[in-house]
């Protein structure tokens, strides 16, 4: 929708200079919070699903954590020995911040991965504003994490990072201690992204579409940039950084929360379409809160 001076009207403050003409899509809305956390446990084990197939498992290493609408104290993260690509919301446990895993709530593998607890648990007291957050030992960001040093601004993707990255300049070993989680969360910060120097990448947002999408694009934007240093080097040549006025203004169109959003959307529609699968939203909609065959 379009108003009387042709200003674009966006539905979240951070979208304004989005570059779509009409009305975007906003969250769902729910009647209850008991239906809010059967569809954010459906969203978190697509996520779940989304990074298997696109090869961000290590073995068991890896998680996604969401807070938890009802107990907001809470968040749902993946069983410990899972494969990302088999979750289903009915794996996902239910864990408060002293590492107690709510067995009623939770599914029949309760082993929780103490690394995950230990990152997770901190960032989620430290980031009211984080709802989801994800860490993998993806080739890419892993490989990048070497370098121990914050990303280049060198192309128009890499600009949703532009000040909104950390860096965690050293490795403490696997994360099985407080201390450690505490190091992670401060390199953090306010913002929605860390490099953890020699192990990989860290995402945190105010939604599960957005940690998604924003993950998959810090991935690749290392992917990138290794490969663009490479070519550099062999061509006696350097990147071209691109200068901070332009880079802040491609961030406040791509780097938002709301652009992290409305581009996870897509990949989540993918998969939908590729599993046959759905989230029901409850009576209001004509069927009753479950999944649904498309």
């Amino acid at each position: 929708m379009m108003s009387s001076t042709n200003e674009i009207v966006a539905p979240y403050e951070g979208a304004r200079h989005a570059s779509a003409i009409g009305i975007l899509p906003t969250p769902p809305k729910f009647s209850s919070k008991q239906l809010e956390r059967e569809y954010i446990k459906f969203r978190l084990a697509q996520a779940f699903r989304i990074f298997g197939n696109l090869g961000y498992d290590e073995g068991v290493a890896g998680h996604i954590t969401v807070r938890d609408p009802i107990r907001p104290d809470c968040f749902w993260v993946n069983p410990f020995g899972k494969h990302f690509c088999l979750i289903q919301p009915q794996d996902l446990l239910l864990v408060d911040h002293h590492a107690n895993v709510q067995i009623a709530e939770s599914g029949p593998n309760t082993l929780l991965n103490r690394a995950a607890f230990m990152i997770h648990s901190t960032v989620h007291s430290k980031r009211p504003d984080v709802n989801c957050a994800a860490h993998t030992h993806s080739v890419y960001g892993r490989a990048f994490s070497t370098l121990g040093k914050p990303l280049d601004i060198i192309t128009q993707d890499s600009c949703a990072f532009f000040e909104d990255h950390g860096l965690y300049d050293q490795y403490g070993g696997v994360v099985l201690n407080e201390q450690e989680g505490a190091h992670i969360a401060k390199a953090l910060g306010n913002k929605k992204a860390v490099i953890l120097q020699n192990h990989g990448l860290l995402v945190a947002t105010d939604s599960i579409e957005a940690t998604v999408h924003f993950y998959v694009s810090l991935e690749k934007s290392c992917q990138v940039q290794l490969a663009a240093d490479a070519a550099a080097a062999g061509t006696g040549q350097k990147t071209k950084k691109i200068p901070a006025k332009e880079a802040a203004f491609t961030h406040g169109v791509v780097g938002t929360m709301y652009a992290g959003y409305f581009n996870g959307l897509s990949r989540f529609q993918l998969l939908e379409a590729q599993e046959g699968v759905s989230f029901n939203f409850g009576p209001e909609h004509g069927h009753p809160a479950e999944m649904s065959k498309l």
